[in-house]
């Protein structure tokens, strides 16, 4: 008697290997722990992809979307003096930061005995999550790379007005995104 409850044994189709080829977008901020750039570079070495740090000025909104770093954008306060200087020594400081924790980058000429993969810094405007999504569209990406927030009240504060960024780029785009644990027992601003 043949066995009615017995379904034929069939094995799922394998996934396709395919191998990421965008850079890995990180999000960076000033006084950000070390630990987020590391691990941006690593999973980008990793991968053998590119590498592109973005930091969000969020002074400024934007005025005229391309979808890239190169989209025009206004200080929220016309007023402001000090705002130019302000953001550029935020970028400078950040990539100074970068270039102590990896070394090199920004050249754009690896050679093939390099071990650490070439990177880049690019300056958005507006809102994090929306800036990063947007960029990482742009050129992409395979991967959005955050760190969680700091502790401390004034951390706490600001994630209850404006919410995670983490969370926010889940739920508004299709890239994976990698968050990065702050070691929670490390000074404030240490690596």
């Amino acid at each position: 008697m043949p066995d009615h409850h017995k379904r034929p044994q069939t094995h799922p189709a394998p996934l396709p290997h395919q191998k990421m080829t965008g850079p890995v977008v990180a999000g960076v901020v000033p006084g950000q722990p070390a630990i987020v750039i590391r691990q941006a570079a690593a999973l980008a070495y990793s991968l053998g992809v590119g590498l592109v740090f973005a930091y969000v000025d969020v002074t400024r909104y934007l005025v005229e979307e391309h979808g890239g770093a190169d989209d025009t954008s206004a200080p929220i306060d016309p007023d402001g003096v000090d705002e130019p200087d302000d953001v550029e020594g935020a970028a400078r400081a950040i990539r100074e930061r970068i270039s102590a924790e990896l070394g090199a980058g920004d050249r754009g000429d690896a050679g093939a005995g390099d071990t650490e993969p070439d990177w880049s810094l690019v300056t958005l405007a507006g809102e994090p999550a929306r800036s990063l999504a947007r960029f990482a569209e742009s050129v992409h990406a395979c991967v959005i790379v955050v760190g969680t927030r700091e502790r401390g009240v004034g951390a706490r504060l600001e994630e209850f007005l404006i919410g995670s960024v983490a969370v926010h780029l889940t739920h508004r785009q299709h890239r994976p995104v990698l968050v990065i644990p702050l070691d929670p027992h490390a000074p404030q601003g240490g690596s």
